[in-house]
């Protein structure tokens, strides 16, 4: 009895797991593209014989227990018989066939003629987005159209990166002075939640990023809104004077402005943003003030150092940034 819940809790854990898998936000075996449905076919496979050989597994564990226990003799021949039949050529059946899948299923990751190219550099801990034929330029946010190739220009200004997001693609390399490629395509509309997957640093696990798959004429619609300069009102001069006073400019750029540093995320359509601090935060009007007020109070160890502003100068540089939608 108690080899046999053991086995079943054994046996299920993997299914418990995926079940649990496919009601989160962004999975590997709920895919949304492609790129992930070949990716998912394969895990599903794999996950099914190992389940039937980890069950054969204990199954035969469980006979050998038994017949121990009454004291059944072998058979001649018994261990012969085992050794050839489950241990050479079983596995060399199992394996065979595993591996004619695997190079039919990855023969259709080969990929297609890019429809939009997109560069981005991995930074510790914050993803740069550019858009070069739109002259687009983003952070931790990746807008692409549905049905569409999307090449991924990957790069990295400090550290080993790992672009990964579940339910659209496998995961792939951000080396420094090195141009890796990857390939995104979303079959419907949505928000898909993306990570770094290789250890980076301290903040490793907050260096997320968002990918929002558009219908091609809502794409488009965004791209005409981010190619015009958000020029700054008259309302909001006394944020940018403080933007500017900060030496923020030194390390932001916003167009439209003289701000032109690069050092950190361009902040030219911040305030439309799903997240702050790579996914560290919602965004919104009380976690930018923070942010800006004490960055390392919601992420150490970040390269943004704090702001010592006087509250009116603070609630006009972070309401200054609020409106760069």
């Amino acid at each position: 009895m108690k080899e046999t819940c053991s086995f079943l809790i054994i046996f299920l854990l993997p299914v418990i797991y995926a079940e649990a898998q496919i009601h989160s936000e962004s999975s590997a075996i709920t895919p949304a593209g492609y790129q992930a449905q070949v990716i998912s076919e394969i895990w599903w496979w794999m996950l099914g014989i190992s389940s039937f050989i980890s069950a054969l597994v204990l199954l035969l564990l469980i006979v050998g227990l038994k017949l121990r226990r009454e004291g059944t003799p072998r058979p001649p021949g018994g261990d012969l018989w085992f050794i050839v039949s489950l241990g050479l050529v079983l596995p060399f059946v199992i394996l065979t066939g595993l591996l004619l899948y695997m190079l039919i299923a990855t023969n259709k990751l080969i990929p297609p003629n890019a429809d939009l190219t997109i560069n981005v550099t991995g930074h510790m801990w914050w993803w740069d987005v550019e858009y070069p034929a739109e002259k687009i330029r983003s952070a931790n946010e990746l807008y692409i159209p549905t049905g569409k190739d999307i090449r991924v220009e990957l790069r990295s200004r400090d550290v080993i990166h790992s672009f990964w997001v579940p339910s659209l693609s496998g995961k792939t390399d951000a080396i420094p002075g090195l141009v890796n490629t990857h390939w995104l395509r979303a079959e419907r509309p949505g928000t898909f939640w993306g990570a770094c997957a290789e250890y980076c640093g301290l903040q490793h696990a907050r260096m997320m990023f968002y990918v929002v798959a558009l219908s091609p004429e809502n794409y488009e619609r965004w791209v005409n809104e981010r190619k015009r300069s958000k020029v700054p009102t008259a309302a909001q001069s006394a944020g940018l004077n403080a933007f500017m006073d900060e030496g923020c400019s030194e390390c932001h750029a916003i167009k439209g402005t003289n701000a032109q540093g690069d050092v950190g995320p361009d902040l030219t359509h911040i305030g439309s943003r799903l997240s702050l601090g790579s996914g560290t935060a919602v965004n919104n009007y009380g976690n930018l003030a923070a942010w800006i007020a004490n960055p390392q109070a919601i992420k150490p160890g970040n390269k943004m150092p704090r702001a010592y502003l006087p509250p009116e100068q603070l609630h006009s540089l972070t309401s200054f940034l609020m409106a760069l939608k």
